[in-house]
């Protein structure tokens, strides 16, 4: 996948999600998958700094 086929694939998503879940369900995908991702990169940043896997 290139550069720009990974952003357009994420709004194809995004879209997709946005045309069958509610107002409500949004919002909450939303911050769960905000979540997720700082979750991740918190992991992958103690991984770089403290030399683990």
């Amino acid at each position: 996948m290139n550069s720009c086929e990974l952003p357009a694939s994420i709004t194809a998503l995004a879209n997709a999600l946005a045309c069958r879940l509610t107002k409500d369900e949004l919002n909450l995908l939303g911050i769960v998958l905000t979540q997720l991702g700082d979750t991740l990169t918190t992991i992958a940043t103690h991984r770089s700094i403290c030399g683990g896997e």
